[in-house]
């Protein structure tokens, strides 16, 4: 393909992306609205490309363990551990069912899901609830004390908040996003004023309807869980990225990266004009700022689908606009501002609603061009938490990880087969 021709196609992909209005419009359990979930006995979703039990980390085999005891398919452990090793349990990427989820990623039928509708394009994509920071089923923990609190997520919480979000008419996810980049967040690690924003256009829905005093003490817990879960917006807002970026997948000759995402064993890329192809290769270990008693013998390889937000154009994308995001990731606020300005320089566009203001109010770099990165040798920074390498033990901090570049010289070449360049 001529160059004129390559870039008309990433013009299409990241106006596409850019466009996209995702709007978060209700919850629901994700068989219900997931196929794939509702058609076999035993499927779970995970994050990151595809990878079967025998290469899985430990986080993700956590995850899937406390996942099976959650649906009942096991009561142990063991008997988790030997459906998995068996093959009794089906697994696939929650990429290939417009699907995300952070960390370990892992859904299972019966789990709560965000909806959002890109109302522009008419896809849907989905995540499941967050359970807050520490030892939660995403970073593989699966104890009495995970369990129990997914299930109350899933009985009480999930159809409170359902209800607010209707009755609200829906939530506009890139409103929220475009003003929250304005109070200092990021959209990834970052999400304080976010989630605070989230809470506030949900809390006179919540709060205003109880039925009774036993109702609203239920509401109030509700309440009080999203206000203290400086997370509590990211899966909305990883649903509503994942509707961006499907947007603007399946262009032909575009050279747009529309996922990244990582299963803590391998870092894999789609393209949006490769189809359903993945480019993977073994994931780093990030670096980054470990909790009391922890430290970097103890970290796992990168995990989770959350890359999804820089492939939109946030998280380390946007950095410049949350400095103080440093404090959590390590480095200074200069590394912020830095990292910004770095990734406008394998981006192919500039984000219309996604506005920096230390930048004057430059959008932010958005729609990941695989030439650029490859011409230049500069891939996408990454902001992320890190779990603990062995299953059970949860969140050890945070920090920073670049993609391996080959995923993205393993594309090109592709792309070169595919459109006859040669």
């Amino acid at each position: 393909m001529k160059q004129l021709r390559i870039d008309e196609a990433n013009q299409e992909a990241t106006r596409r992306m850019i466009d996209a209005r995702p709007m978060l419009s209700t919850i629901a359990t994700a068989a219900e609205v997931i196929p794939a979930l509702a058609a076999a006995e035993r499927r779970l979703l995970h994050a990151g490309p595809p990878i079967e039990w025998d290469r899985m980390s430990g986080p993700l085999r956590g995850a899937v363990i406390g996942a099976a005891i959650f649906e009942g398919w096991a009561k142990s452990e063991a008997e988790a551990e030997k459906l998995a090793a068996a093959g009794e349990i089906d697994f696939d990427p929650c990429h290939h069912h417009g699907a995300v989820g952070p960390m370990a990623g892992v859904t299972s039928p019966s789990m709560a899901v965000y909806v959002v509708e890109n109302e522009t394009h008419g896809n849907r994509a989905f995540s499941n609830l967050n359970e807050g920071y520490g030892k939660v089923l995403r970073y593989g923990a699966y104890d009495a004390e995970v369990l129990d609190k997914l299930r109350w997520m899933n009985d009480e919480m999930a159809p409170i908040v359902k209800s607010a979000i209707e009755a609200a008419g829906g939530i506009d996810i890139r409103a929220l996003l475009a003003e929250a980049l304005h109070m200092g967040d990021e959209g990834h690690n970052r999400n304080k004023a976010g989630s605070l924003l989230f809470a506030k256009l949900l809390a006179p829905h919540i709060a205003g309807s109880a039925a009774s005093a036993a109702d609203a003490g239920a509401r109030r817990k509700v309440l009080e869980f999203l206000g203290d879960n400086a997370l509590s917006v990211l899966n909305p807002v990883m649903a509503a990225c994942k509707a961006m970026a499907d947007a603007g997948h399946g262009i032909e000759g575009s050279t747009i990266v529309t996922a990244m995402a990582r299963n803590g064993t391998d870092f894999g890329i789609r393209v949006s004009g490769l189809g359903a192809d993945w480019f993977a290769a073994p994931a780093a270990t990030p670096d980054g700022l470990y909790f009391s008693g922890f430290s970097a013998a103890d970290a796992n390889p990168d995990i989770g689908d959350s890359t999804i937000t820089e492939t939109a154009g946030l998280g380390a994308f946007a950095m410049a606009a949350a400095p103080a995001i440093v404090s959590f990731v390590s480095g200074k606020p200069s590394d912020a501002l830095e990292a910004t300005l770095e990734m406008y320089e394998i981006t192919f566009a500039e984000h219309d609603h996604f506005t920096i203001p230390p930048l004057d109010f430059r959008g932010s770099p958005t729609g990941i061009d695989l030439r650029r990165v490859v011409e230049l040798g500069i891939t996408p920074r990454v902001n992320t938490g890190i779990a603990h390498r062995e299953a059970g033990i949860g969140q050890v901090g945070a920090g920073l990880v670049r993609p391996p570049i080959e995923i993205f010289e393993q594309a090109l070449v592709a792309y070169a087969e595919r459109y006859d360049l040669g």
